[in-house]
């Protein structure tokens, strides 16, 4: 990542935590400073996390599934064709980019590139609007374009199951967060590349879960990052089973 992008990058997320500061509540503000504690290989991990398939570990947790009913499947259809119709537009990426989505990393290489948009995010942590996610998901095309894939919608670490099910049925889709996180220490980023037993000490791939085997290790334990998330491949097949996958390369919706 060039420097520039770097620093674009990191003032966008201080200024969206500020004013997410300024318009939640007091839990939302606690959720708020775990996000402030990460750091740009944080969240570069974060997002290699949900690019691959998605299963239950120490560092991620998924909803349960919920019996199908013909009730959430018709649900689950119109939710799809509404995000279509919504959506569509933002086919041409440079309509996502003049409506404020600003590209997630932008410098490194990605299986699914997040365009976020920072003004949905702090309004989907009052309500769900399925026409107003908080990214927008592209994969690399033909010639380095990019192509719509879905969108990735966010809800509060508060939200209850009940109130996830109401957004998006959960015998459908499968929300998720990253937790137990161990993170190097505020100013030693270096330490990223530490490796124990030839596994990482930090991040998603570490062994560490716990905040007392983090502590051990000189760590900054971090219990959550980013509250709820979840991904809908709305534009990569009619098949639900793959809209809903979360555009993970395996199912993971009944694991």
């Amino acid at each position: 990542m060039t420097k520039l992008a770097a620093t674009t990058t990191a003032l966008l997320f201080a200024l969206s935590i500020a004013t997410a500061r300024r318009a939640q509540s007091p839990a939302d503000a606690a959720e708020m400073d775990a996000m402030d504690s990460t750091d740009q290989h944080a969240t570069h991990a974060a997002h290699e996390a949900m690019s691959g398939p998605m299963s239950m570990d120490p560092h991620m947790t998924l909803t349960p599934l919920r019996p199908r009913s013909p009730a959430d499947s018709i649900r689950a259809a119109q939710l799809v064709a509404q995000i279509r119709t919504a959506l569509a537009r933002y086919r041409d990426v440079r309509a996502a980019e003049a409506d404020g989505f600003r590209k997630f990393l932008p410098s490194v290489k990605q299986p699914i590139y997040h365009f976020t948009s920072w003004r949905w995010a702090l309004r989907a942590g009052r309500r769900f609007d399925p026409t107003r996610p908080t990214s927008l998901l592209y994969r690399e095309g033909p010639g380095g374009t990019l192509v719509l894939a879905g969108a990735m919608y966010t809800a509060p670490a508060r939200t209850s199951l009940d109130a996830l099910d109401q957004r998006i049925p959960l015998s459908v889709a499968r929300w998720h967060e990253h937790v137990n996180w161990c993170l190097p220490p505020r100013g030693q980023r270096e330490r990223w590349r530490e490796t124990r037993d030839g596994k990482p000490l930090f991040g998603p791939k570490s062994p560490i879960a716990t905040a007392e085997a983090c502590s051990a290790a000189g760590g900054r334990f971090v219990p959550r990052l980013f509250g709820w998330m979840v991904h809908v491949m709305t534009f990569e097949s009619d098949d639900p089973n793959v809209i809903w996958s979360g555009g993970a390369e395996h199912d993971h919706m009944h694991q």
